[in-house]
Protein backbone atom coordinates (compact mmCIF):
# COMPACT_ATOMS: atom_id res chain seq x y z
CA UNK A 1 0.00 0.00 0.00
CA UNK A 2 1.59 3.43 -1.18
CA UNK A 3 0.63 6.13 0.71
CA UNK A 4 2.13 9.91 1.58
CA UNK A 5 1.00 10.21 4.78
CA UNK A 6 4.23 9.64 7.08
CA UNK A 7 2.56 7.75 10.09
CA UNK A 8 0.12 5.55 8.03
CA UNK A 9 2.99 4.29 5.87
CA UNK A 10 4.11 0.37 6.32
CA UNK A 11 0.37 -0.61 7.23
CA UNK A 12 -0.48 -4.17 5.61
CA UNK A 13 -4.30 -4.31 5.31
CA UNK A 14 -4.76 -8.02 6.39
CA UNK A 15 -3.05 -7.83 9.77
CA UNK A 16 -4.83 -4.86 10.50
CA UNK A 17 -8.11 -6.30 9.39
CA UNK A 18 -7.04 -9.27 11.78
CA UNK A 19 -6.35 -7.05 14.71
CA UNK A 20 -9.79 -5.40 14.28
CA UNK A 21 -11.58 -8.91 14.47
CA UNK A 22 -10.00 -9.88 17.32
CA UNK A 23 -10.46 -6.92 19.27
CA UNK A 24 -14.24 -6.91 18.13
CA UNK A 25 -14.41 -10.50 18.88
CA UNK A 26 -13.43 -10.07 22.57
CA UNK A 27 -15.77 -8.05 24.01
CA UNK A 28 -18.25 -9.51 21.62
CA UNK A 29 -18.10 -12.78 23.04
CA UNK A 30 -18.32 -11.42 26.30
CA UNK A 31 -21.61 -9.84 25.93
CA UNK A 32 -22.95 -12.78 24.35
CA UNK A 33 -21.77 -15.11 26.96
CA UNK A 34 -23.73 -12.99 29.59
CA UNK A 35 -26.52 -12.32 27.37
CA UNK A 36 -26.87 -15.77 27.05
CA UNK A 37 -26.63 -16.76 30.99
CA UNK A 38 -29.13 -14.28 32.26
CA UNK A 39 -32.52 -15.97 32.77
CA UNK A 40 -34.69 -13.06 30.45
CA UNK A 41 -34.35 -13.40 27.22
CA UNK A 42 -32.95 -11.27 24.77
CA UNK A 43 -34.12 -7.99 24.18
CA UNK A 44 -34.28 -4.98 21.87
CA UNK A 45 -32.71 -2.24 23.94
CA UNK A 46 -29.55 -4.84 23.76
CA UNK A 47 -29.05 -4.02 20.48
CA UNK A 48 -27.03 -1.21 20.94
CA UNK A 49 -24.23 -2.21 23.64
CA UNK A 50 -24.06 -5.23 20.95
CA UNK A 51 -22.89 -3.17 18.47
CA UNK A 52 -21.31 0.12 20.03
CA UNK A 53 -18.82 -2.03 22.53
CA UNK A 54 -17.75 -4.16 19.82
CA UNK A 55 -16.75 -0.83 17.28
CA UNK A 56 -14.47 0.55 20.74
CA UNK A 57 -12.77 -3.19 20.42
CA UNK A 58 -11.82 -2.62 16.63
CA UNK A 59 -10.91 0.93 17.27
CA UNK A 60 -8.61 -0.40 20.33
CA UNK A 61 -7.70 -3.40 18.57
CA UNK A 62 -6.48 -0.85 15.25
CA UNK A 63 -4.33 1.54 17.72
CA UNK A 64 -2.71 -1.97 19.28
CA UNK A 65 -1.65 -2.62 15.86
CA UNK A 66 -0.50 0.16 14.86
CA UNK A 67 1.38 0.93 18.78
CA UNK A 68 2.86 -2.55 18.37
CA UNK A 69 3.84 -3.62 14.90
CA UNK A 70 3.99 -0.69 12.90
CA UNK A 71 5.00 2.79 14.95
CA UNK A 72 7.62 0.72 17.52
CA UNK A 73 8.23 -2.75 16.21
CA UNK A 74 11.34 -3.20 18.04
CA UNK A 75 13.42 -3.04 20.91
CA UNK A 76 12.21 -1.61 24.65
CA UNK A 77 9.74 1.10 22.90
CA UNK A 78 7.78 -1.81 21.63
CA UNK A 79 7.00 -3.30 25.43
CA UNK A 80 6.11 0.43 26.87
CA UNK A 81 3.75 0.64 23.48
CA UNK A 82 2.03 -2.31 23.86
CA UNK A 83 1.24 -1.79 27.30
CA UNK A 84 -0.03 1.26 26.40
CA UNK A 85 -2.16 0.33 23.82
CA UNK A 86 -3.45 -2.63 26.30
CA UNK A 87 -4.81 0.21 28.45
CA UNK A 88 -6.19 2.35 25.57
CA UNK A 89 -7.96 -0.94 24.76
CA UNK A 90 -10.03 -1.00 27.71
CA UNK A 91 -10.30 2.58 28.28
CA UNK A 92 -11.87 2.71 24.52
CA UNK A 93 -14.29 -0.32 25.43
CA UNK A 94 -15.15 1.28 28.77
CA UNK A 95 -15.93 3.96 27.41
CA UNK A 96 -18.00 2.83 24.15
CA UNK A 97 -19.85 0.27 27.43
CA UNK A 98 -20.70 4.18 29.20
CA UNK A 99 -21.79 5.90 25.98
CA UNK A 100 -23.79 2.37 24.64
CA UNK A 101 -25.74 2.28 28.36
CA UNK A 102 -26.04 5.52 28.58
CA UNK A 103 -27.79 5.83 25.34
CA UNK A 104 -30.72 3.16 26.69
CA UNK A 105 -30.91 4.47 30.19
CA UNK A 106 -29.39 1.52 31.79
CA UNK A 107 -25.92 3.10 32.81
CA UNK A 108 -26.93 4.91 36.59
Amino acid sequence: MKTEIKFLQGINPKPAIIAGIIGAGIPLSWLSFIILTKEELFETWMLIPLTFIPIGGVLGGLFFYLMGFIWFPTGGKKLAAIVFSVLIYFITIWISAVLAFSITGHWD
